[in-house]
């Protein structure tokens, strides 16, 4: 039946459901209805999508409270998930609801729900007591009161107890004391006669407002005493007393009194707890019967109840009594520090992810009321996040600007929660929070520029070093790569001198190089890192190519030809340091491989001649005697000072003779004056009249211009008789290497005979030069255009060709 009277009164009840605030919805449904039940379509009315709810993985939250309510993500609709007893969570409390929280995620996004729970009259009004005695005198007066107690109905409002009636009522009347919660009294209304009626049996019956009408009764049973016509009477009918939480048993609250006007043992007073009062208050608080003292028997906590009531009653020997209310008000301590409990947290977020992104979303409760329940959340400083309260009790972590995941890859964040009780309490919550990486970095060179050594005739392939970048990003973004970038050296690719790895940057040589022909040349290496889009930054390489020694000397004076023999000539009157003439080489290497040094290897007559290490002047050593042969050949070696060395080898014919006669009478001991023949002759005698002639022209001219410029002039043959003119290179004595910087005049030989020639010669700084041909001719013919070919350069390299 009363199942039946719940379903009955659960029908008059509309669900319904209001918008309070953006992101708060209020549903109202009534207690005890149905496991799985509808509430209401949370979907629809937050104006959400089901798929919204699905792909943020929707969920309730409910707290610490037991999980009454479920969501149908399917469906977008709130189920009753277990019956609820309005009673059991809300006792007297009104309104009674639930609080719940749906969490959205991705992005993340909360909204408040409340779940209004409304009281049907599933509860019948209940006595502590079935029986109740009193023993009343017979001459107690009209208008004495008796206290029946109360009833007890768990429901509220309507539902809740409403009235009492006493039956009979030939001698008693009830009488409500509304404000001391419903309290029922008993007046007596006709006096009693013990005579007539010792013992009356009353029944008090309470009932409820509700539909169907509920109802309890208790009976009473008067026994009627003889004689004590006075009652006892509070000096208050109401006492109040406040005492903190926690504080200690045995603490006195307060001391009630009440007087009897009769005398004897029908004064003696005695204090009592209602036992109208809940059984719970009762193991609280005791009453001392003698002097009315109320203490303190068990612990009180300001956040299980902030209010307590007490009935006192004091009676007399004779049975007469008065009653009086105690009300307890329980002050509030701080003694419970604030609870965090993480209701969503990300557990990683991007680099690259907006300020104000929420990363965490956090519940804070803390029980104490007034100032010692308020409580304020912080995190550390100098972290780019920060913390801010969307709705009471809730607080969200956000970033506060952008993160760089290169600078921190991770955050440890400690978040501490503090109330405003004095002293405060706090407690704390940690939060693991790992950045993602972007590809927000370039690779970066560990130099600016790069320099490298490779000896020359290196083999193609050789490893020459390797360059080397790095990315401050992570995994696949810090991946890199190298490429050569296009680019050119001599107008040849620069991928044909060098190649670089792509993974390990080593630059090796794509082919051998020659330092006389590239001595150092520059490209650029790119550095590519593996992120989309990829990033990458460059670098300048340059490669110096080191000589080696590959290249011997060579002879630029005297010139070799096989087809002539150059001789120079000594005057025996030459003194000591005589300089014969210099041997002029040059090396194309550098450095210590271009040094050069001279030697003589071989000499007709070694003690007559000397050869300068460092510039190659060959000079006499002693005076020359009328004992040494014309004839006198020197083999010089010059030699670089490469490791190892290379060399070059020259033949020199001097000729010892103070005339040209003496030197023509031995010109048949030269290897190459046995092949002279009758042509010779002749030959010469023409390009001596030839000569002659010119030679007297040219030093009248010159005579006549400028005497000083004489030596300096030269002579111009336009004849056709053969001449023999021979320009040597020009050669300082100052002992540098590889250089011609003077020019020198010579006179001409022409022959006087058939069979022997006399030649004049000029000296060439202190010696004289002679040339002898095989072939007179031809040699002059050759003669004449080395001459003009010398005319036009001035260089050793030129001499040389």
């Amino acid at each position: 039946m009363a199942v039946a009277l719940l379903w009955r009164t659960a029908l008059f009840f509309t669900v319904f459901c209001s918008r309070i605030a953006s992101g708060q919805i209020t549903y109202s449904i009534p207690e005890e209805m149905a496991k799985g039940s509808t509430i209401g379509n949370i979907a629809q009315d937050l104006g959400l999508d089901l798929k919204r709810l699905k792909s943020g993985k929707a969920r309730i939250y409910t707290g610490d409270s037991a999980e009454y309510i479920d969501l149908s993500r399917d469906r977008g609709i709130l189920l009753v998930k277990e019956k609820v007893d309005r009673e059991a969570l809300c006792a007297k409390v009104t309104p009674c609801a639930l609080h719940l929280q749906m969490i959205l995620e991705n992005p993340m996004e909360l909204y408040s729900v409340t779940v209004e729970i409304k009281d049907i009259n599933d509860n019948a009004p209940a006595f502590q007591k079935s029986d109740m005695r009193f023993e009343i005198s017979e001459s107690a007066a009209v208008g004495a009161r008796f206290v029946l107690g109360r009833a007890v109905d768990p429901d509220v409002g309507v539902n809740g107890l409403r009235s009492y009636s006493l039956k009979p009522t030939d001698h008693f009347a009830l009488e409500t004391q509304s404000d001391v919660g419903k309290i029922v009294e008993m007046v007596l209304q006709r006096a009693l006669d013990r005579e007539a009626q010792r013992r009356l049996s009353l029944v008090l019956t309470a009932f409820d407002g509700g539909e169907p009408q509920l109802s309890a009764t208790m009976n009473i049973h008067i026994t009627v005493l003889d004689v004590n016509d006075n009652a006892p009477v509070f000096t208050q009918k109401v006492y109040k007393a406040t005492i903190t939480e926690n504080a200690s048993k045995g603490t006195k609250l307060t001391t009630v009194s009440a007087s009897d006007a009769d005398e004897g043992s029908n004064s003696h007073v005695t204090y009592y707890i209602s036992d109208a009062v809940d059984a719970t208050v009762t193991d609280i608080f005791i009453v001392d019967q003698n002097s009315g003292e109320i203490i303190l028997n068990g612990e009180i906590d300001f956040e299980r109840s902030n209010h307590y009531q007490l009935d006192i009653q004091a009676r007399d020997e004779g049975g007469l009594s008065d009653s009086c209310k105690v009300i307890i008000d329980v002050l509030d301590i701080n003694d419970n520090q604030p609870t965090v409990d993480i209701i969503s947290m990300s557990s990683s977020i991007s680099e690259e992810a907006p300020p104000g992104t929420v990363v965490a979303m956090m519940k804070v409760n803390d029980p104490d009321s007034g100032a010692n329940g308020r409580v304020q959340c912080s995190i550390s400083e100098n972290i780019p996040f920060s913390i801010t309260s969307p709705s009471s009790n809730f607080f969200s972590l956000r970033t506060e600007q952008e993160l760089d995941r290169e600078r921190d890859s991770e955050y440890n964040i400690t978040v501490l929660c503090s109330d405003e009780g004095v002293p405060s309490l706090s407690s704390s919550a940690s939060l693991h929070l790992h950045v993602s990486d972007v590809n927000d970095n370039a690779p970066v060179f560990e130099r600016r520029s790069y320099e490298a050594f490779v000896p020359e005739n290196n083999a193609p392939g050789l490893s020459i070093f390797t360059v080397k970048a790095r990315d401050a990003d992570s995994k696949q973004n810090a991946r890199v790569s190298y490429v050569l970038e296009d680019g050119s050296v001599n107008g040849v690719p620069v991928s044909s001198y060098v190649s670089v790895s792509a993974d390990g940057g080593v630059v090796s040589a794509a082919r051998s190089f020659d330092y006389e022909q590239l001595k150092d040349f520059r490209f650029r290496v790119r550095a590519q890192d593996g992120g989309s889009p990829p990033l990458s930054s460059n670098v300048s390489v340059k490669i110096q190519i080191q000589d080696q020694n590959d290249n011997a000397p060579q002879v630029l004076y005297p010139v070799q030809s096989g087809g002539s023999v150059v001789a120079e000539m000594v005057p025996r009157s030459a003194d000591v340091g005589y300089l014969v003439t210099k041997v002029v080489a040059v090396d194309v290497d550098s450095g210590q491989n271009a040094w050069l040094s001279y030697k003589l290897q071989k000499a007709t007559d070694r003690a007559l001649f000397e050869v300068g290490a460092q510039n190659g002047e060959i000079r006499t050593v002693r005076q020359v005697t009328d004992k040494d042969a014309v004839k006198q050949k020197l083999t010089v070696v010059v030699e670089d000072n490469g490791q190892p060395s290379r060399s070059a080898v020259v033949s020199i014919n001097v000729a010892v003779a103070d005339g040209f006669p003496e030197v023509l009478s031995e010109l048949t001991d030269f290897p190459q004056g046995r092949e002279y023949n009758e042509k010779l002759s002749f030959y010469l005698v023409l390009a001596l009249a030839a000569v002659s002639f010119l030679f007297i022209t040219t030093v009248v001219v010159i005579v006549s211009v400028k005497i000083y410029r004489w030596r300096q002039s030269r002579v111009l043959y336009q004849s056709s008789l053969p001449v023999i003119p021979y320009y040597p290179p020009g050669y300082a004595d100052t002992g540098v290497s590889a250089t011609l910087p003077h020019m020198y005049n010579y006179d001409v030989c022409m022959s006087t005979s058939s069979r022997k020639s006399d030649c004049k010669y000029s000296t060439l700084g202190g010696q004289s030069v002679l040339v002898v041909d095989q072939g007179f001719s031809e040699t002059l013919q050759r003669a004449l255009k080395d001459k003009d070919f010398l005319d036009s350069t001035e260089s050793p390299e030129m001499v040389r060709e």
